[in-house]
């Protein structure tokens, strides 16, 4: 084992220097194969490399361990037990390992402005609450913290007691709105180029399945751009996988004659999940003589609010390979209305 500083030029020297050395020894070096865990650095380094001839995979997760006893943990070790798991992987042997499928650079740039919007949406409710809070301290509960012009109408507050806010507190809200509303024109910037991507370039790209998506009634521009860039555009080998990738499915434990599920296995995409589970609830709403609507109200007719939440689920799997076959081979959903194209 060798460890490098983060210098790429550096480790390709020195895979090319173990091959010279494996040549001269008489080996014959058909291939060379490199594989890292997944982490900050993302996929840059592996399309780097096989870009320069070097077969490079990225391993998603961590490699299981034995967790029974107190073991010996070092750099060494993990790299042999990387190593056994890489080659039985390649050897096609199942249960060793799984490879990330590594994006091209503008497949990982297509993703950035729903995933950016998502963690602006998370600061504006934040903002939101801190203001709230810092309000509440002083009894004030019924201020429209949302107005545009909010922060022109702080002097005006007063509460129970009487009096104005302080001033230390009254420059900490105008800071905190001036914050809230800088999110919200970020916020705001990503839509308005959305949108006017999808009009500038109707057919390009993945704008067609984006387009295609929103023809169904309860899926708008957001929804469908977060499951074509998310899920839908990446090659998975059937709807198992689709519901897997989307992390739809149970986790089951099954010993003897014991049966019982365990919740989601959490262990596929969280931002697929959540749109999901959002559009499933929309689905009852506006698509309410689908099959999918049809068949959930028929399962729950009566049943307690614990089982609607657990069904909720089984119907966001059940829509989402749906909306995979439909963006794949147009197959409508069975029942499904559809806005007329535009």
């Amino acid at each position: 084992m060798k460890k490098l500083r983060p210098d790429p030029d550096a480790l390709l020297r020195l895979l090319l220097r173990w091959r010279d050395q494996a040549t001269k020894a008489g080996g014959r070096i058909k291939r060379m194969v490199l594989a890292f865990e997944a982490g900050r650095d993302g996929f840059w380094l592996a399309r780097w490399l096989r870009a320069r001839g070097i077969e490079a995979y990225v391993i998603p997760t961590s490699i299981p361990v034995l967790r029974e006893h107190r073991r010996a943990k070092t750099d060494r070790l993990d790299t042999g037990l990387l190593m056994r798991a890489v080659l039985g992987w390649l050897r096609g042997e199942p249960k060793h390992c799984s490879m990330a499928a590594i994006p091209t650079v503008a497949e990982e740039d297509s993703r950035r402005p729903n995933r950016e919007r998502e963690k602006l949406v998370g600061e504006q409710t934040r903002a939101i609450s801190r203001i709230k809070s810092t309000l509440i301290r002083f009894g004030i509960r019924a201020f429209k913290v949302k107005l545009r012009q909010a922060s022109k109408h702080l002097e005006q507050l007063r509460g129970p007691e009487g009096e104005p806010l302080p001033p230390n507190t009254m420059a900490e809200l105008r800071r905190d709105l001036a914050r809230l509303q800088v999110i919200r024109a970020q916020i705001t910037e990503i839509e308005r180029a959305r949108l006017q991507r999808l009009k500038r370039a109707p057919r390009q790209g993945t704008n067609p399945m984006i387009r295609m998506l929103t023809r169904v009634p309860g899926i708008g521009i957001e929804t469908a751009d977060v499951l074509v860039h998310e899920v839908l555009t990446r090659k998975l080998r059937d709807q198992r996988a689709v519901a897997r990738y989307g992390g739809l499915t149970g986790s089951p434990d099954e010993s003897g004659i014991k049966r019982r599920e365990r919740g989601l296995a959490r262990a596929g995409n969280a931002r697929v999940r959540r749109s999901m589970i959002q559009l499933a609830w929309r689905r009852l709403m506006y698509q309410k003589t689908s099959a999918l609507a049809q068949w959930y109200q028929a399962r729950t007719a009566g049943a307690k609010p614990g089982l609607r939440k657990a069904m909720i689920v089984a119907l966001a799997r059940k829509l989402l390979i749906d909306l995979w076959r439909y963006v794949a081979i147009g197959k409508v959903p069975a029942g499904a209305v559809q806005r007329p194209a535009t």
